[in-house]
């Protein structure tokens, strides 16, 4: 694959300008207690642009095209310990970058590089430490100045270009996406499964039983890492949005909710599916559940090129506004009809986030959801449950490749005025979308959505 890592590289340097040269490090090590490291994930604008996966490393590429990696060396006996290592001579043929050097001559290259460049891209706030270490090969630039030396004389957020060209996957990016989402869904399957099949052995069924499941499922079908920490909720748990899987009994008169999704080749899925710990949905469950898979219907109607980041999300509120009179959760007397619950935000005491985020090599991936051409053109409304001033600019108007979750969902926790039926019901449902001319490809359906279905589904276990 690396005609396309270097295919990236070219489009980037084309867009440095003249005279620009950028600097893009991966993601260091980090130390989870003594003599041990958390589990190494590298950096996704690096990996996105090298196709490389170890530690210790940076790329930096100039507006010519020309790419230098500095990579950590061969050391046999260190590869002993941590296995093995690519070392610079290997990597100019194995990863197609111009020239490589050892990790260790970066301080002492990087102002040599940086000599009588027009401007510098880095990625802002993203690594610590990475400004200042900057800020002191400037500062060996310009004790050269006399000596006819030019410093840049511009820093630039290279997150800014980056983000833009990974905002839309191409076919291989989106083949790998498709994988990812295809071994989540049977992970979830094996996790509703387990638990039905647990609760009628009389078995005690905890929340680590069925985020054991999915792990297994993970790495079985040969993801390398859970695309983020798994929320495995049982019953009144599920109305903690990001809760995570602990040691919680799981009941058969309860819905579990598992938000999980595996990491594939560098690229992230995410699922949501809720479901009854013994396959059968009481009437409020099946009540509330049909709401909110109604209100993601309508948002996978609205998702398709040319329609706005905020109309899927728009679309779920409307569903949810008036299903939320229907049951009675909001009284009609106080809160008026609909569109008055829309205007008021009532509908926030139990749906408080948004209806989905890009999705692609971080689960909550890069990528501005405003507009670029219509940045400039700003509104202001003040938000009716905080009282702040809100300035609006006009969302993101979607494009084919664009990859994006549809998650609705709904949260009740005891008050005053709801029934009590519904108390401690946590309900999401979340599907992986790539974005299409005429609508969109969900990708992630090999697990089932609907209640009949996921019935039939846990009476097989």
């Amino acid at each position: 694959m690396t005609s396309i890592y270097a295919q990236r590289r070219a489009r980037l340097a084309a867009q440095l300008g003249a005279g620009g040269i950028a600097i893009i490090p991966t993601a260091p090590e980090r130390a989870r207690n003594r003599d041990s490291d958390y589990l190494y994930r590298h950096d996704s604008y690096f990996y996105y642009l090298t196709g490389f996966a170890e530690p210790g490393a940076c790329l930096v590429l100039d507006s010519e095209g020309r790419s230098l990696l500095f990579c950590l060396p061969k050391d046999l006996e260190r590869e002993i310990w941590d296995g093995y290592r690519l070392g610079p001579e290997a990597a100019v043929a194995t990863l197609g970058v111009d020239a490589a050097l050892p990790s260790s001559q970066l301080d002492a290259e990087l102002p040599r590089l940086l000599e009588n460049r027009q401007r510098l891209w880095f990625p802002f706030a993203t690594h610590a430490g990475l400004a200042e270490r900057v800020e002191g090969w400037l500062a060996q630039v310009r004790t050269r100045v006399r000596y006819g030396a030019l410093c840049p004389a511009e820093q630039a957020d290279l997150c800014l270009l980056l983000d833009e060209m990974r905002l839309i996957k191409d076919a291989h990016e989106q083949d790998i996406m498709r994988r990812a989402a295809q071994i989540s869904a049977r992970a979830h399957i094996r996790a509703m499964q387990r638990s039905a099949r647990m609760l009628r052995a009389g078995q005690d069924v905890r929340e680590y039983h069925l985020d054991a499941e999915l792990l297994a499922a993970f790495r079985e079908e040969g993801s390398q890492y859970p695309a983020y920490s798994s929320i495995v909720a049982a019953g009144a748990n599920a109305c903690v949005l990001h809760y995570r899987a602990d040691a919680a009994a799981v009941r058969a008169s309860e819905l579990v909710l598992i938000d999980a999704g595996c990491e594939l080749d560098g690229y992230a899925s995410d699922i949501t599916r809720t479901f009854p710990a013994d396959g059968r949905f009481s009437g409020p469950q099946r009540a509330l559940y049909e709401l909110v898979l109604a209100s993601q219907k309508a948002a996978i109607a609205a998702t398709r090129a040319g329609n706005r980041f905020n109309d899927p999300h728009d679309a779920t509120v409307a569903v949810l506004a008036q299903g939320l009179l229907d049951l009675r959760l909001l009284d009609r007397s106080k809160v008026g009809n609909a569109q008055d619950v829309i205007d008021s935000r009532a509908y926030f005491q139990f749906y408080m986030h948004r209806t989905g985020h890009w999705l692609g090599m971080d689960v909550h991936d890069c990528g501005s959801y405003v507009e670029p051409s219509e940045i400039g053109q700003t509104s202001q409304r003040r938000d009716p449950l905080s009282g702040e001033t809100i300035t609006n600019r006009p969302s993101r108007i979607l494009r084919p490749g664009m990859v994006l979750t549809i998650e609705p969902g709904l949260y009740v926790r005891p008050a005053p005025g709801v029934p009590e039926e519904f108390h401690h019901i946590g309900i999401r449902i979340e599907d992986d979308a790539i974005v299409q001319d005429g609508g969109c490809e969900l990708i992630t359906r090999g697990v089932p959505v609907e209640p009949d279905e996921i019935e039939a589904l846990m009476r097989a276990a």
